[in-house]
């Protein structure tokens, strides 16, 4: 199949390449899948799990952490404690209050 690239608008470009984007992604995870299943299939046929061999905790995911602190004017605006500080925290320190006046 030839495309004659140099007669497509710009519209019909754009397309194309979110089609061609999709595809290559589609063949990208169809490739995985096939490749983790060929690697159960070996370790089952060695007579293990592939979570034995590369370890359960590998494969867990960690649960969001909890928020620790509420914005006294908006209880929906919450902050865990981690990473940076959002700014309604950084307005109740200026104001005077301290990480302990906002804490849930």
């Amino acid at each position: 199949m030839k495309i004659d690239l140099d007669t497509l608008s710009l519209k019909d470009l754009k397309d194309l390449q979110k089609r061609v984007t999709r595809k290559i992604s589609d063949f990208e995870e169809r490739k995985k899948r096939e490749a983790l299943a060929a690697v159960e299939e070996k370790a089952k046929a060695m007579g293990y799990s592939l979570n034995e061999l590369v370890g359960a905790s590998a494969v867990k995911k960690r649960r969001p952490a909890k928020p620790k602190y509420a914005n006294p004017a908006n209880k929906s605006e919450t902050w865990t404690g981690r990473g940076r500080r959002p700014r309604w925290v950084e307005a109740a320190l200026k104001s005077g209050k301290t990480l302990e006046d906002v804490a849930i």
